[in-house]
């Protein structure tokens, strides 16, 4: 495709966008060597982002609207079954059709066995074909739902346009990407900027082929550290899902590449619950907020207290429901005899959304002389106090034990836990709220748990419990 036709096509597809859908056939009748039609709707995939174009479903073009996407949302039941034969696509392509049986299946299993053990350990992971296909068996499913949960939490509030650029940071094989072209509706527009220098990125590269007409996905094989935008136009989402641990200084990492968000984006870091992703992830935040002071906290960890700021272990994630096993996984557990171990459908996930404009998802004007703060915690063990803090877990006991839930209001030094040893209908919220709501809590028992190292805020039939709308 010469330029001088791209051009035209450009010309003609600037002046029809004012006047009604933009046909190719239409298009190449204007244009004196009469291209295939073919060719111009190429052309015009192509110019789409810069145009501002979306392909509708009868292949014309038209200009994507303005204003924020209507988020919906109601949970991620399944990984696609075609996403699902994608990858065996791959894995037959690579092993054979019996790819999980035999040596195959069991150099796999290894694969997935390391990687575990690494990531448990924090040790560096190199991907290399086989290792970025045995984290797509066992990753892929979770980091497309994950995402989907996270992002919802900015559309919500009317923070995600129909016109989007996203820098996925870390692409990995995909996972994310997938969640978020099913996630962002058909009439978005959406510039995907992947990094990712590893052998993950032909797994992204074939899994995002088929990707909806109007994702415009493009993958740069550089290393976070060295890459630079094509083009001075800022990012509305910047995204780092499970690279964090990967990094060497990643919070300058990240530092940096708040310089690419747009003055109204926002940048998430997404990792698994395990403890020391999660934990990393939230001394990235930390550094970025405190030290840089380049960002503000939009969501879940908030300090309700102004100039405070927690310094506790901050080991926070929220749960999801389990998605539906994949055929893929499946087939490589029960080829070992079905022990379980190769099945990861649990959505359990640490994030934080970072903002450059200030903007927080929950917007309190804290009573600071009549509620206890977490950072004075000492002063009130064996009393009762009243306090305003962040549900920061599901319940985090086991067995018959009491339901134990983190907690948080962004001062504290140590870990706090709200500790349900009698429910009410006066403190059901406690129980019956989600992870990041705000609740007040009146006539709390505070004790010092010595075999946890940790404040236990007992919470029984003399303490009132309520959530506060936001």
């Amino acid at each position: 495709m010469n330029d001088e036709l791209r051009q035209r096509v450009r010309e003609n597809a600037k002046y029809l966008r004012e006047v009604r859908p933009i046909d190719a056939d239409e298009i190449s009748e204007y244009i004196d060597s009469q291209p295939h039609p073919g060719v111009v709707r190429q052309i015009l995939r192509e110019e789409a982002p810069s145009l501002g174009l979306v392909e509708r479903e009868d292949r014309t073009f038209e200009p994507v609207a303005e204003g924020p996407i209507t988020p919906s949302l109601r949970g991620v039941e399944a990984f696609p079954p075609e996403y699902g034969m994608e990858l065996e696509d791959l894995l037959v392509e690579r092993f054979g059709p019996d790819w999980h049986e035999g040596e195959s299946g069991n150099r796999l299993r290894n694969t997935i066995q390391r990687l575990k053990s690494d990531y448990f350990r924090n040790n560096p992971v190199e991907y290399d074909e086989e290792a970025a296909l045995g984290y797509a068996i066992y990753h892929l499913p979770d980091n497309y739902a994950a995402v989907q949960y996270v992002v919802h939490e900015l559309a919500e509030e009317g923070l995600l346009d129909r016109r989007l650029r996203i820098l996925d940071v870390g692409a990995g094989v995909g996972g994310p990407a997938l969640g978020l072209a099913d996630y962002l509706p058909d009439d978005a527009l959406v510039e995907y900027d992947a990094v990712e220098p590893s052998a993950s990125a032909d797994i992204f590269e074939h899994m995002l082929a088929d990707a909806d007409r109007n994702f415009h996905a493009e993958v740069h094989r550089e290393r976070a550290e060295e890459f630079e935008p094509d083009s001075d136009e800022p990012y509305d989402l910047v995204l780092f899902a499970n690279v964090l641990n990967e990094l060497d200084d990643p919070a300058a990492v990240v530092t940096r590449y708040l310089d690419f968000v747009a003055e109204d984006g926002s940048l998430v870091a997404l990792e698994p619950a395990d403890r020391e992703t999660s934990i990393g992830l939230r001394s990235v935040e930390r550094a970025v907020v405190d030290d840089a002071r380049a960002a503000t906290v939009f969501y879940p960890t908030l300090r309700l207290w102004p100039g405070e700021r927690p310094t506790d272990r901050g080991w926070s994630f929220d749960v999801k429901p389990d998605v539906e096993v994949p055929a893929f996984q499946r087939k490589l557990d029960e080829a070992a005899g079905a022990s379980g171990e190769f099945v990861n459908v649990d959505v359990q996930f640490s994030y934080s959304i970072l903002r450059t404009d200030g903007t927080r998802k929950v917007e309190f004007d804290l009573d600071t002389e009549h509620v206890a703060k977490m950072a004075d915690m000492d002063r009130h063990v064996t009393g009762r106090i009243d306090l305003v803090a962040l549900k920061l877990s599901h319940s985090l006991s086991e067995g018959d034990r009491n339901p134990l839930f983190k907690v948080s209001d962004g001062s504290e030094e140590t870990d706090h836990f709200a500790v349900l040893t009698r429910e009410t209908a006066m403190n059901a919220d406690l129980a019956g709220a989600e992870y990041g709501d705000l609740l007040s809590f009146e006539n709390v028992l505070v004790l010092w748990n010595d075999d946890e190292e940790a404040y236990n805020l007992v919470v029984d039939e003399d303490t009132v419990v309520d959530r506060i709308p936001v």
